[in-house]
């Protein structure tokens, strides 16, 4: 006799996402898995005394999101320090700080902090300064991170302290004066200055976590850099706090780490995973720190912008740490760095089976494209970044018109055979946001359908984690890691980025319902 459902779920329009393009009516589920996926007549019968049966009135039934290029810590930070993702201006930003830092109450080492400016969206569009943040506090330091996290803005009391510690090619000047605008190596020492103890990381990754399960997020591929949440995780997890499916991609400087402790890539529990090894190559595009091949548009006739780890370096990496079996993600954003990582990767024995990645690409040239697809490397990309390809947008004053018409090019990538993986970057954090702009991308190149980028957001962000046989896909044997939207992505595509959800489950349990 078959055993009855921990949980039904009934009265859906269910789409497994596993290619086979049906849709079917309810999803049964027992010990944290899929056992039964099919009209809601049939599996019906796996419904006993006791089992929760949870009518969807017609939602739209998907397995849960996979965001395969993340910072919960960062995000963490946004939801408790100032969100300036909102911002309108560079007052908007200050007024903020200063709210959140309630005047100048608090100890003088005590930071005021704000996460997620983007300046190219203000019509006034300028990198905060050091005299706009004194105007928050001139008593305490003050920071305030650009989204892309490689540039950030500071007081003059953060400057007095800590500038000695900034290496002088990152520290913006203007007249031979710091600006207050750093950049790249003189960021980690900000990073570095207000890393939260172990209860302060749990707060912030407890603020993460409900905020991933808000907007359909069941597993992650976090970032983790000289921080506590690898071991916060740990003990959420222990304590059975965790609901939240978590791959830590640690930094290349862990590599010593990981190798005298054992852990390798796939280590660990259901709910926390060792992932890649991640390093650098370049810089952001905001920052003009990305290494293109040609000039940047809108600055002097010799900028490409620079190494963060020059090529000789990331070869020498990649060779070490693949041979100590691990999967790689590097950072790569412009065609340059794009074409070192992949040239880095060919050296080794099999970069696809090892599934090593490439994080961001957002500008790859059309032998590149293919290269992606023969080496099986993995795209893991960021459609949120569409967002600055429209006409007039930020890819277009630094890259020119020509180039950023084929930056993010998702569709070419996946018509290659391309492995794409999606994630948010918390740029922002929010997987249907990702998805309505890669649905209603500006040019052919970059443009998915419905069905190819809630894909990307799934079943491939799984792949890229060595989970394509527990997550990513409703299907029978895999984990019930699911997520039901208020309305249809593929009846109204124009308005994706608007689609609620409904619902959120984690290993079966029921972690938020908004209907």
């Amino acid at each position: 006799m078959t055993a009855a459902a921990d949980r039904i779920f009934t009265n859906a329009t269910v789409r497994a996402l596993d290619g086979s393009g049906d849709a079917a009516e309810a999803v049964a589920v027992r010990d944290g898995e899929v056992v039964r996926v099919g009209d809601a007549y049939e599996v019906d019968f796996l419904r006993g005394v006791e089992t929760d049966v949870v009518d969807l009135g017609g939602r739209v039934l998907l397995p849960g999101f996979v965001d395969a290029h993340t910072h919960l810590q960062y995000l963490g930070r946004s939801l408790v320090h100032a969100d300036l993702s909102a911002a309108d201006s560079p007052d908007d930003c200050v007024d903020l700080l200063a709210e959140s830092a309630d005047g100048d109450a608090g100890d003088a080492d005590e930071w005021i902090l704000g996460f997620g400016f983007d300046e190219s969206a203000w019509s006034e569009s300028r990198y905060l300064t050091r005299e706009d943040l004194d105007r928050a506090s001139e008593a305490r330091p003050v920071a305030a991170f650009r989204e892309d996290m490689h540039i950030a803005a500071v007081n003059s009391v953060a400057l007095d302290r800590y500038a000695d510690e900034m290496p002088d090619a990152d520290v913006r000047t203007e007249g031979g004066e710091p600006t207050g605008v750093v950049v790249e190596e003189a960021v980690d020492v900000v990073y570095e200055a207000i890393e939260p103890d172990a209860e302060g990381t749990r707060e912030l990754l407890d603020a993460a976590q409900r905020e991933a399960h808000r907007v359909g997020v069941t597993a992650v591929h976090d970032m983790v850099r000289d921080s506590r949440a690898p071991q916060v995780y740990r003990e959420m997890d222990r304590n059975g706090d965790l609901a939240l499916r978590v791959r830590l991609n640690y930094w290349s400087d862990h590599l010593d780490a990981l190798v005298e402790t054992g852990l390798r890539t796939n280590h660990g529990s259901e709910f926390v995973r060792v992932g890649a090894v991640k390093t650098f190559t370049d810089g952001s595009l905001g920052g003009r720190t990305a290494r293109l091949s040609e000039p940047y548009a809108d600055s002097d006739a010799s900028e490409t912008g620079q190494w963060v780890v020059a090529p000789d370096e990331l070869r020498d990496f990649v060779d070490r740490a693949d041979g100590e079996g691990y999967q790689l993600a590097a950072h790569a954003i412009g065609d340059e760095a794009v074409d070192e990582v992949l040239s880095a990767y060919e050296t080794t024995d099999d970069p696809g089976e090892s599934r090593h990645r490439v994080e961001h690409a957002e500008l790859v040239s059309d032998g590149n494209v293919e290269r992606f697809a023969d080496s099986g490397v993995v795209a893991s990309v960021q459609p949120n970044f569409l967002k600055w390809a429209d006409d007039g947008g930020l890819y277009d004053a630094r890259l020119g018109a020509e180039r950023r018409r084929k930056a993010d090019r998702f569709a070419d990538l996946l018509d290659a055979g391309a492995r794409l993986a999606f994630g948010s970057d918390c740029m922002p954090f929010d997987p249907l946001f990702g998805v309505h702009q890669a649905v209603n991308a500006p040019e052919d190149c970059q443009r998915l359908s419905v069905t190819e980028a809630l894909r990307a957001y799934t079943s491939g962000a799984a792949y890229a984690g060595f989970d394509e046989d527990r997550l990513g896909t409703v299907d029978v044997g895999k984990k019930a890691d699911l997520v039901a939207l208020e309305r249809s992505p593929w009846e109204h595509p124009e308005d994706v980025e608007n689609v609620d959800v409904a619902l959120t489950v984690v290993d079966g349990d029921v972690v938020y319902d908004g209907r």
